[in-house]
């Protein structure tokens, strides 16, 4: 595993947000933050999990998804938010985790 981003939830609007519109929200570039922060911002029909829409959460880089979602409570299983990547959300000895794939 290789460590990506914090993802911070946030009702605050932020400079460069992108939206996904499939999960209703809004994200801003974590690899622009020094900090590797994403701020996360969440419509109000988000179809997210309450866990993610209150919790911050921290992203990983994975060789094989389904091998490091084993074992893991999931919360949103694998989507692909870009092209080149899937991910998906879990959740291990109760922090909320990213996990991320390169898959081109």
């Amino acid at each position: 595993m290789t460590f990506h981003h914090v993802g911070i939830p946030t009702a605050q609007k932020r400079p460069g947000e992108a939206y996904l519109a499939g999960a209703k929200l809004f994200i801003t570039d974590a690899d622009a933050s020094p900090y590797h922060i994403e701020w996360v911002r969440f419509e109000a029909d988000s179809p997210m999990p309450e866990a993610m829409k209150t919790n911050t959460h921290v992203a990983f880089f994975v060789d094989d998804l389904k091998v490091a979602m084993a074992g893991k409570t999931v919360l949103v299983e694998p989507f692909d938010p870009m092209p080149g990547l899937s991910v998906a959300f879990v959740i291990d000895d109760g922090a909320v985790l990213e996990l991320m794939q390169k898959t081109a």
